[in-house]
Order: C-alpha cells, then sequence, then structure tokens
C-alpha cells in the first residue's frame, strides 16, 4: 500500500472565492484577477486591477463591521455566478445597518497560461435609492 501524497491540491477558483467572501474586505486573492479586469456595478465602473484593489481597501476603510454573506456560487464553463448581501455599518454618526443583496457575475479566460477573473459585475437587487433610504430608517 502506498502513502498518501503530500502533496495538495492548489484551492479552484470557486473555492478561492468561498474563502475571500468569508474574510471579505480582507486578505482577497487580487491574483484571481487579470492586471485588466474589468468591473461594474450600480455606482462605478472601470478596468485594471490595481483600481480594483483601491476599491476594496476604500470599502475595509470606510465601512465598518463588513459582512459578505455568500447564498449561493455556481460555475458554467467561463462564467461563475454568485448570490450574497454585502452588510455593512454606514460611516455616520447614527451608525445605521446597511444591506445590499446582489449577485456577482464573473467571466474567467486564460491570461498568461492560468485561469483569471476578466470581467466582474455586480448587480443590486435593491435600487442605489432603496440603499440610501436604509441610512434614515430606524
Amino acid at each position: 500500500m502506498s502513502e498518501p501524497s503530500s502533496l495538495s491540491t492548489p484551492p479552484t477558483l470557486v473555492e478561492q472565492l468561498i474563502a475571500d467572501y468569508a474574510r471579505f474586505p480582507r486578505e482577497q486573492s487580487f491574483q484571481l484577477y487579470a492586471d485588466t479586469v474589468q468591473f461594474r456595478d450600480p455606482m462605478t465602473q472601470f478596468r485594471g486591477i490595481r483600481r480594483y484593489q483601491e476599491m476594496i481597501q476604500f470599502m475595509g476603510t470606510w465601512f465598518q463591521n463588513i459582512q459578505m454573506e455568500l447564498h449561493d456560487i455556481q460555475r458554467d464553463r467561463e462564467m461563475i455566478h454568485t448570490r450574497w448581501t454585502l452588510h455593512f455599518t454606514a460611516p455616520v454618526p447614527w451608525q445605521p445597518r446597511i444591506s445590499i443583496p446582489g449577485v456577482s457575475h464573473l467571466t474567467v479566460a486564460t491570461v498568461d497560461h492560468a485561469e483569471k477573473i476578466v470581467l466582474h459585475v455586480d448587480e443590486w437587487d435593491i435600487s442605489r435609492w432603496q440603499v440610501l433610504r436604509q441610512l434614515f430608517q430606524s
């Protein structure tokens, strides 16, 4: 009988994303993204890994008690779809808790011989106005 291999297989892209959601916005796996990744959500759009890192860092600095609740993640060939709810405490004196449910659509392609996310599109299940209204609800 042979001994089990001491080599472990690296986590899949989906497994790495699950781990990133669990610790968001800390210690994100930015190496999963192409240098030229495109990002879009209801508030902004841009291109480039540096801008993506800056956005995540801004959220981690500005918002308090961030929790990214992952409800579902599915991979279908070159697409990964996630369903989530982002919770955070808004940086205003009365500190309301904000919740934004939504989905992400991630397009995966081979870049420099590795699978990378080349497009990240977030869609919210509520409007920007509904998010703003949460600031003033008791």
